[in-house]
């Protein structure tokens, strides 16, 4: 273990709403070191909804875990990601244990934290919501209506992907379905994934989560959604079109 007590640091970063494809992730700095940039160049941090949830990965345990810090742009599959192990070890966490399964070696220490210091820090970073946007926080509280609502959506042939906000589209929220449901992935079933884009307005937000969320699943919701992954064969046996911008 190293002796050297490090001091952890979690910032949510907005992209500017102008940089069309730029996704909200978490920075990580360890004594005011942006290590992530020191040592994966490929792609952002994290995203918050996955780091930064109530008893989420960061959360330290004497069981060690893996955990994703960083992933490449185009994909991890395509030029990595970056991960640490983190367990707590009587009085300290430690993340060691760096690994890109693009590379051989990752340039970075072990980091042993004070472990008060590191739960409050991460406790901190969880709740505060101050950099959120309402379409991010109407999204973050219809992901949960959602996933409460999933015998309804499934009574509709269709299992929820994801609710996401992006910061160049400041008024909406995007929720992805997919049809019949991921385990078609496994079976070699044909599947079709569709998105569905929402207006968000000044109203409380969780007072249009909630009515968004019944709203959705009170009717057939691929009848308000346009179809955005899968194949043309999928959808042919599946009796949906096509998109026709999709076509060669």
């Amino acid at each position: 273990m190293p002796d050297e007590k490090h001091c952890l640091a979690l910032h949510v970063v907005v992209p500017d709403p102008t940089q069309r494809g730029e996704n909200v992730e978490v920075l990580v700095l360890v004594d005011g070191r942006d290590i992530l940039a020191d040592a994966f160049a490929e792609g952002p941090g994290e995203d918050p909804r996955y780091l930064l949830v109530p008893d989420g990965p960061l959360t330290a345990a004497s069981e060690p875990h893996e955990v994703r810090l960083a992933e490449a742009s185009c994909t991890e599959g395509c030029c990595g990601a970056l991960y640490v192990t983190i367990r707590l070890d009587c009085d300290y966490v430690l993340w060691d244990g760096w690994r890109n399964p693009y590379e051989d070696e990752v340039d970075l220490p072990a980091f042993r934290f004070e472990a008060q210091e590191y739960r409050r820090e991460v406790e901190r970073a969880t709740a505060d919501r101050s950099w959120e946007w309402p379409a991010w926080t109407v999204a973050r509280l219809l992901d949960k209506e959602l996933q409460e609502r999933a015998d309804r959506l499934a009574g509709w042939e269709c299992e929820l992907g994801a609710v996401s906000a992006w910061p160049w589209e400041p008024d909406q929220v995007n929720v992805f379905l997919f049809h019949p449901g991921r385990s078609a992935f496994r079976e070699d079933r044909p599947w079709l994934q569709f998105r569905m884009t929402l207006a968000v307005s000044s109203d409380d937000p969780a007072d249009q989560a909630q009515s968004l969320a019944e709203q959705l699943v009170a009717a057939d919701p691929r009848q308000a959604a346009e179809v955005c992954g899968g194949s043309p064969e999928f959808a042919r046996q599946l009796g949906y079109p096509w998109p026709q911008r999709w076509r060669a």
